[in-house]
Parts: C-alpha cells; structure tokens; sequence
C-alpha cells in the first residue's frame, strides 16, 4: 500500500535548548504583517473567490526582519508565521459576512459587531485546535504540505544563519539554493502569467454528442509543489474527483440541461458544473466528512482527556507538549460566548424576532459549540490532507448553511415579511461566527505541525493564534467596509453603488446567501445534494474495499474534494503528486536517498514560496492600481498565450527536477 510522502526527517534537527520564543517584537511583527495580508486576502477574496495561505510568505518576511535583530531564532520566526497566518486564515470570513449587505440587512459593515464576530468565532476555532492537535498533528500521517514547506523555510534559514545543524541529509546552504531556486522558478512563471503573454491554465471545452465537457489544466507551479508534498494517494484521489465530476456528472447533466440561446459551450459546461455538479461535490464531502469524523472520534477524545491529564499533572510536562491551561481554555471560551450571547440580543432587538430571543441564543450557542466543533474538525483534516490553500472551506460553508438554516426554519416561528427576511439575515449573521471557526483551524493546524517540526512550544503558538485572531479581526471590518461603499457585491439587494461600476463577484458569499434564502423559503432543490450524499457512501466504500485488500487508498475526502473543486485547481496537484512519486523511485537510487528526498521537499517548499509572495505583491498593485490585470502587456485574447504557457510550465518543471536529481547524484 502506497502512503502520502512520510514526514521530512529534518523534523528531528529541533532545537534542543529552550530559546526566546513568544516575544513581543515578534507579536508586533506579526501583527503588521497581518494588516498587509489580510487586506490582500479579503480583496482577492471578494474579486476571484479564492485565498492564499500566508504561513509562507510571513515567515520568509520575517527570517529577513528578525536577521537584523541580536537573539533571534527559528522559534521566534516562527512564532510571526503564526500570529500572520491565523489573521490572514480569518480573511476567508468573507465567503459568509458579505451576505448581511447581499440580503439588504446591512448597507456597511458596522466594526465593533463586525469585529466580535470575527474575534469570538475565530478564538473559539483556536480552542478547538487544542484537542485536535494531538489527533490531527502529534499522532497523526496527515502530510500538511503548507506546514511542512513552512518548516523547511524556518529550519533552512536558522540553518544558514548557524543557529541549529544542519537539515538531515542536506546541508543548510545546499537547501537554502533548494528553496531558491523553487521559489524563483514559481515567482517568474506567475510573474509571465500576470503579463498575459503566457495563460495560467491549458483549456478545452468540446461537445459530446448532446452532452459538453472540457480539460482545464492550471499552470500553477505552486500547487505543483503542494502536489510533491501530498503524495501520489491523494493525489490519484483527487483525479477520481475530477474524472467523476468532468468525465461523468458533467457530459449526463448538460445533456439534460437546455443551454441558454447565445451561451458558449464553456461557458455551458461550466455553468453545469457551479450549478449542479459542486452540489454533488458538497453533498460528497458532507458523508465523507461525517465518515472522517467519526473514526476521528476516538483519537479526538483521546487527545481532550490526555489534554486534561497533563494539566492536573503538570510539573511533569515539557514545553514542547503543553497547551494552554483548561482555567486560560475556559476562560477564553465562556468569554467568547458572552460575547456571542450579546451579539444575538443585540442583533434581535426591534426585529421581528424579538419575541424569540431566548430560542435564538440557545440554538446559537450550541450550534457554534457542536457545529463550530465538527466543521473545525472537518476543515482542519482537510488543510492536513491538501493544504490550507487547497481546502474547500467554502463547501463546508455551504453544508454550514443548509443545516443550520433548515434547523432554524425547523424551530423558529418566521411567517413571510419581515421575520422571514430577519431570520435569513440572522442564519447568515451567526454562520459567520461559526465560519470563523472554521477558517481558523483550517489554518491552525497547518502553524501547528510547523511548529511540531521546529520544536515550538503548543502552548506559546496558542497564544500567538489568539494574537492573530484579534489583529486579523480588527482590520477585516474596515477593509471590508471600504469595499462595500466603493463597489458593492454582485446580487445585493440595493444593487450596485454606481451604474458605472462594476461589484465585486464575491461567489461564495453569494451562493450561500442564495441557500440561506432558498431553504428558509423552501425554495432548495435537494436533489444533487443527495446525488452526492450517494457518491460519497460509493467513494467510502471503494477506499475500504482498498483497505482491506491492502492496495493504495483512496482518500475519500480527497476524492469528493476533486469533484468540487475547479479543475485548474485540481490538475496541477495530481501533476505535482505523480512527479513526486517518479522522484522519489529515481531518488533511491542515487548514492544519498535521504538527501535526495529532501531536495525535492525543499524544492516543492520553494514553488509554494514564491508564488506566494507574488501573489502578495500583485495583490498590492491591483489594490493601488484598480486595474484587474495591471501588469497585462498584451489583450486577454492573446491567441498565443496557452501555447506560450504551457512549453514555458514544462520547461520549468522539467528544469527543476532534472537539476534536483543532478544536484543529488554529485552529493
């Protein structure tokens, strides 16, 4: 049976003496890194429905600071990825949020509630990590491929600097030219691609009789690399997916489907797709993910009580094992719901739910416990099987929704009128609480097992997370508001601001407000949900049927992954995951099989690097510009420009690996 790439044994090079670690220079640090991020995030968010992860990029950022400083250390630096990645984690809070000014509940974004729900949502999700850690990270093979690139960068960087030994099997310098390398290759292609001379995908929709379909192959070198970090398992799951969705639900549902007079065949194909096939996709991934969630169980409660033990035993406790104490847990969390139970009170005061505060509190509160707990649980394992970039969250949302929609439509008293349009407004309202949550372990356990690799100390990442989660949540609000009044969303009630100009696209705040009101009209068709429902029960038991013959799993979870999400996304992955597994057959090969497994880690490491940044930096320019495509030199019908991409993506790709396995044969 094939497993996803084992952990990097450079795990073992931790420091083994405590240094300065949690400092205020490198909470400062993060925190003004988060504003830039952050800012970056909900903009891009908002315009192409898709995030970064910014764990990367901010430890990059703050390996270059902190070298400026007397007693900085891999621990320190990692402690600013934290702060950084948990705020910049919280900006996908704008896949729900922005549908209080969808729905016409809102006209702007009002900070202080703003903020509370992010803060209180996003705390709570922090909490949530401290059980799942033990489960999900200590004794877990999940492959966390941001984590573990975040590692590398961290460990390769001390390394140079003379702080800790060597990375296992490569020297640090050999690894820092690795890294480099990657992420100069992923930075310039991405660079070509913003200009429009070279596309960032190999696209093709055709027709099949009656039916339509296509291929399109993104030409990310950054996901390539997250592709090298999974492994080959995930990554043929994540083709079934795609096969599933283009090969199968695609071709049957269009054919059964009128295509609108003067739509184009891929514009068809991927209306098919957004509008039917994704629901197949969530609906998947909900059965998949109960399924997870249920052999989680076990190690989960597992990892609460050890949690517990530890601390009524705690002088017997070393830093690298220790959380937050249950007394600053439960401090933390009854504040949280405090803060929660006001916004409730305050939100049905004068609306026409006012009557039924009480039953609104109630279910609030244990829907972010319960539901807030299980959607956490469920994102985090997706981030440590794809990436915290590569997680549907948004799918998780969409389930979000139409269970706690259909929960309040089942409980609460709304005739039609205006309790109808507060109790949609409120769905949304308190979803985004839970959302916070939810993006916050997405990304947490993604710091944590880079911190489990450096030999950081839980509880002190905790704290940094916490830190994060308020500076991310102070300026989302003001962000989010300064868009709202100079674009507006596409959908919303009121319309656009001006006729001049154009929304912002904001896709799964739309879609999901769209759920919001379908179900609490009881206008949802249910119908490719339960399609999915079924094709996930399928996915489950081929994998088991894999098990027990002993055979190469199929993550189920990654399989519906690849339904629902865009193919661009998906291909390259696989890509990177095949590669992966023809490197790592030519690898043991050559005279250092450790050393050459490194190099492609560190390499895989930089691809992700460098795209990362760039896109840090293209986002600034599009912000300051206002141009969607500032750097264009050339029309975006340029007829040369996917033939011009895809020989440049190959070349580079090519390039990298044969320098990976020349650079290994002379060591």
């Amino acid at each position: 049976m094939t497993e996803p790439n084992p952990l990097p044994t450079a795990a073992a090079a931790a420091p083994t003496s405590r240094v300065r670690e949690l400092t205020l220079r490198g909470l400062i640090l993060g925190a003004l890194i988060t504003f830039v991020f952050t800012a970056a995030n909900t903009y891009l968010g908002l315009k192409v429905g898709l995030t970064f992860a910014t764990s990367i990029p901010a430890a990059v950022i703050s390996m270059a600071v902190l070298s400026f400083f007397k007693g900085s250390s891999v621990l320190e630096n990692n402690i600013v990825q934290t702060v950084a990645s948990a705020a910049g984690a919280l900006a996908s809070i704008i896949f729900v949020l922005p549908g209080m000014v969808i729905v016409g509940w809102w006209t702007g974004f009002p900070f202080w509630t703003s903020f509370l729900i992010c803060a209180s949502g996003g705390i709570i999700g922090v909490l949530f990590t401290i059980p799942l850690r033990r489960a999900m990270v200590t004794h877990s093979d999940l492959p966390y491929p941001e984590g573990v690139a975040a590692a590398e960068v961290l460990k390769v960087g001390s390394g140079v600097r003379g702080e800790i030994a060597a990375t296992a099997g490569t020297d640090a310098r050999s690894g820092l030219r690795a890294i480099v390398w990657g992420a100069v290759a992923s930075a310039a292609f991405a660079l070509f691609s913003a200009t429009r001379v070279a596309a960032g995908a190999v696209q093709g929709f055709f027709r099949l009789g009656r039916s339509v379909s296509g291929i399109d192959v993104g030409l990310s070198l950054a996901l390539v690399g997250a592709g090298h970090l999974v492994g080959l398992s995930v990554g043929i799951a994540l083709l079934v997916g795609v096969v599933i969705a283009w090969g199968i639900a695609v071709p049957i549902l269009s054919a059964n489907t009128v295509m609108p007079a003067g739509m184009s065949v891929p514009d068809f194909a991927n209306q098919v797709w957004s509008t039917q096939v994704r629901f197949i996709g969530a609906g998947a991934i909900a059965v998949s993910a109960l399924w997870t969630l249920a052999k989680l169980a076990r190690p989960v409660a597992a990892g609460l009580a050890h949690t517990l033990a530890a601390a009524r035993r705690r002088e017997n406790v070393g830093s690298a094992e220790r959380d937050l104490s249950p007394v600053t847990i439960g401090g933390l969390l009854l504040g949280c719901l405090l803060a929660i139970t006001g916004l409730v009170v305050r939100f049905v005061q004068g609306t026409a739910l006012q009557s039924q505060t009480i039953g609104l509190v109630a279910i609030t509160l244990g829907f972010v416990l319960v539901g807030g707990f299980l959607v956490s649980a469920i994102c985090g394992y997706l981030a440590g099987l794809v990436g915290s970039t590569n997680s549907p969250i948004s799918g998780v949302g969409i389930l979000a929704i139409l269970v706690y929609a259909s929960l309040l439509g089942a409980l609460m008293t709304a005739s039609e009128g205006d309790a109808k349009k507060a109790l949609i407004a409120f769905a949304l309202f308190t979803l985004s609480i839970v959302f916070s949550a939810a993006t916050t372990s997405n990304d947490n356990l993604q710091d944590l097992k880079t911190g489990q690799l450096v030999g950081a100390a839980p509880w002190a990442q905790q704290v940094a997370l916490v830190v994060g989660i308020l500076a991310g949540a102070a300026i989302i609000p003001p962000v989010l508001d300064l868009l709202a009044r100079a674009y507006g969303f596409a959908g919303q009630v009121s319309g656009p601001v001006s006729p001049t100009v154009t929304p912002l696209p904001a896709p799964q705040a739309v879609l999901i407000s769209a759920l919001a009101q379908g179900v609490l009209a009881s206008k949802l068709n249910v119908s490719m949900l339960l399609v999915g429902a079924g094709v996930g029960a399928a996915v489950i038991a081929l994998d088991e049927f894999l098990r027990w013959r002993g055979w190469m799993r199929l993550p189920p979870l990654g399989v519906c992954i690849g339904i629902y999400l865009p193919m661009s996304a998906s291909t390259p992955v696989v890509i990177g995951a095949v590669l992966s597994e023809w490197f790592a057959r030519r690898a043991r090969r050559s005279a250092d099989p450790k050393a050459a497994e490194q190099k492609g880690v560190l390499v895989a490491s930089g691809l992700i690097v460098g795209e990362s940044l760039f896109g840090v930096a293209l986002a600034g320019i599009i912000v300051a510009t206002g141009k969607e495509a500032p750097l264009a030199l050339v029309a975006a019908d340029f007829p040369w420009a996917m033939g011009i991409g895809a020989v440049v993506f190959v070349a580079l790709v090519a390039a990298l690996y044969r320098w990976m396995l020349a650079d290994t044969s002379r060591a």
